[in-house]
């Protein structure tokens, strides 16, 4: 775990309740996003440095592990376990401060109890001090995760398009290429923790393993830092990506770019880019599944006679045959020109429903001849009606 997390309230930040479902953070998520993005506050430190925070605190809590282990973490200190006052193993059974019930020296480092990974003191633990120092070595940072949003028309949603993103997030120093240290030195290893990151300290009769303040939890030491990052290894950096989004996306979908996110502090492996894709409506295609729809305007001889009519579809247009006597509403398949599917290379249908164009206004002629096929109707013996309604 972050120790900076526990110096962050996460959920102040995107303005929820601890207890908000995913749906609520993510929602809170793209609204403060929206509003503070760097391309729509330009100059503004203010904006930008609250973007960060929200991107940070959205990465934490929309990660169910990472929320986890946030929350855990966060109680546990509130509630004095291990608070400035540091933890007091003389504390006994029932004393302010102490434990009550059974207490197992082992619990408390993962020894001797439950296996391991069953989410109780010794995993809280273990992640903020890094198992009482069993690691030899520190873990490098890794960079946060991003996400953003793009808008695409329907038929790019439906074909594939290749869109470039425009970015502005914590990306490696060009200067020192994520080393932090300036160009033509070198980092050394810590003398302190000998470049494990972590230090052991005795307390009582128990033993920790914490952060070397020296280094402050990295190995290394960088006496000579990059001017351009400040020793950091990162920078902000406005960069553009190209990003290929495939073939029938659905709106709201999110698209995983493994380490395209924010740079890891020193080298250390970046996040990931997480991508919402939005897709606007078409004025002629609707979507079910991977079938494309469409209704299609005929006229009542049409369906009565049987035609064929051309058709749009994503690649072109095609035939379509309508049967004499079609009913208006009726919904025709054509196979195989629908919306790609992903992997088989194959493709949904097109599905044509038929809809009567009935005509607001007719010239005399139209109107008599109207006329004179109803009468012919009505010789004909077709009622409409028969049998409707008790008829």
């Amino acid at each position: 775990m972050n120790r900076e997390w526990l110096e962050k309230d996460f959920y102040k930040d995107l303005g929820v309740s601890s207890g908000a479902t995913q749906d609520e953070i993510k929602k809170a998520y793209r609204r403060l996003a929206r509003d503070l993005h760097p391309d729509k506050n330009p100059g503004d430190n203010k904006a930008e440095e609250r973007f960060k925070a929200v991107s940070e605190a959205n990465a934490v809590l929309s990660d169910p592990e990472k929320r986890k282990e946030y929350d855990e973490a966060r109680k546990l200190f509130a509630g004095g376990g291990f608070g400035r006052g540091g933890f007091n193993p003389g504390a006994g059974y029932g004393q302010p401060g102490g434990f009550s019930g059974d207490f197992n020296i082992g619990d408390i480092f993962g020894q001797g109890g439950p296996a391991a990974g069953d989410g109780g003191l010794g995993d809280i633990l273990g992640g903020l001090f890094n198992r009482g120092g069993t690691r030899t070595s520190s873990r490098p940072r890794r960079g946060s995760d991003v996400e953003t949003e793009t808008t695409l028309g329907f038929r790019e949603a439906a074909q594939g398009v290749t869109v470039p993103l425009r970015m502005t997030s914590p990306a490696a120093c060009t200067t020192c290429h994520g080393s932090g240290a300036k160009p033509g030195t070198s980092p050394r290893v810590c003398p302190h923790c000998n470049g494990s990151g972590v230090v052991s300290r005795n307390q009582g009769a128990f033993g920790f393993s914490e952060p070397c303040e020296d280094c402050r939890g990295t190995g290394s030491i960088i006496d000579d830092p990059c001017p351009d990052c400040r020793g950091s290894g990162i920078q902000n950096r406005t960069r553009t990506i190209t990003v290929r989004i495939p073939p029938g996306v659905r709106d709201g979908q999110r698209i995983r770019l493994a380490g395209q996110g924010e740079a890891g502090l020193r080298g250390a492996p970046p996040g990931d880019l997480y991508v919402t894709v939005h897709v606007s409506q078409d004025k002629v295609f609707g979507r079910n599944g991977d079938d494309l729809t469409l209704v299609l305007p005929v006229t009542y001889a049409e369906l009565v006679l049987g035609t064929t009519v051309s058709v749009p579809t994503l690649d072109g247009r095609v035939g379509v045959k309508v049967p004499p006597g079609t009913a208006d509403g009726r919904t025709l398949r054509v196979r195989g020109r629908g919306v790609p599917k992903r992997g088989d290379g194959g493709a949904g249908d097109l599905l044509v429903t038929v809809k009567v164009a009935v005509p607001q206004k007719l010239d005399d002629n139209a109107i008599e001849a109207l006329r004179r096929y109803t009468e012919a109707e009505k010789t004909s013996g077709f009622d409409p009606r028969a049998g409707w309604a008790g008829a």
